[in-house]
């Protein structure tokens, strides 16, 4: 039998990760442009309730950002590995903000 989808899904990857599990899911709007969602699921035990709960964190990535992410991904994942700095694409041509601009932001990260 066929595992039951979204009505938008067309395929998906779960990657199992300690406490952590990734979905990276393929979907697809109503007029047929597929896109990207990546899932990080967290399981936590709820002390007080005695019960575990799974928190969740999701972005989108459209297929016109598709290299660029890559690129990006790539990169960094590069530059952990082997400590040297990647070079970037001076530009985004979509909007014409420089990266380095985007380097002076900063995210809480809860753990």
């Amino acid at each position: 039998m066929e595992p039951t989808r979204d009505r938008d899904e067309v395929f998906s990857k779960a990657v199992k990760a300690g406490k952590r599990t990734y979905f990276f899911d393929v979907k697809e709007t109503k007029s047929g442009d597929k896109y990207i969602t990546i899932t990080e699921s967290k399981r936590k035990f709820g002390n007080e309730e005695g019960t575990f709960t799974y928190e969740k964190h999701k972005i989108f990535l459209y297929k016109e950002d598709n290299k660029k992410f890559l690129d990006a991904l790539s990169g960094v994942i590069s530059f952990v590995e082997t400590g040297i700095e990647p070079i970037f694409e001076e530009e985004n041509e979509d909007n014409g903000f420089k990266t380095d601009i985007l380097d002076d932001f900063s995210f809480d990260i809860k753990d």
